[in-house]
């Protein structure tokens, strides 16, 4: 029994001092060390605080934007600023359902978006795919927060063919 006793109360005093430990240790810590931390932040220190970028303007054109892979969703070309999307209400599909298309002149949503995960097509949109900015987003006029070296499909395919054309 004072065995038991005695393995519980050192359990209790590591668990205790442990987080005294770790906040010591983040105290004591090098400031420059915490200066060189890389973040999103362009090259703002950690311990300063940073003068937020203004928020970016939408792309409010309703044009459609040229897609980067197979299977992207698109991107939408609009503000959605105050469109109510929830289990009761989605704002989109008063303009995107097949009902709707004619008035609004607004793109239909796929027919996979009528699908449940069987393949099975339903009456009205799956659930699986009724809370539209999972996939899709709206286009903004903003920089890339990180650089990027992303290539398209299109641009990948025409480099391969430009270099076997040489060859």
């Amino acid at each position: 029994m004072k065995k038991f006793n005695l393995i519980t109360m050192s359990s209790l005093l590591i668990m205790t001092l442990a987080p005294l430990f770790y906040v010591s240790t983040a105290i004591s810590a090098d400031k420059d060390t915490i200066n060189t931390v890389a973040t999103l932040r362009d090259h703002t220190k950690v311990d300063e605080q940073k003068t937020p970028n203004t928020i970016p303007q939408v792309m409010n054109k309703d044009i459609k934007q040229t897609r980067n892979y197979p299977m992207q969703p698109p991107v939408i070309p609009h503000t959605t600023r105050s469109y109510e999307v929830n289990t009761n209400s989605n704002k989109c599909m008063s303009c995107h359902s097949r009902h709707r298309t004619e008035k609004s002149q607004a793109p239909m949503v796929s027919v996979t978006h009528y699908m449940d995960r069987d393949g099975n097509f339903l009456a009205e949109v799956s659930p699986r795919r009724y809370f539209c900015n999972q996939c899709h987003v709206t286009q903004v006029d903003a920089k890339p927060l990180v650089e990027n070296t992303f290539t398209d499909m299109h641009s990948l395919m025409k480099n391969k063919v430009t270099s076997a054309e040489k060859d």
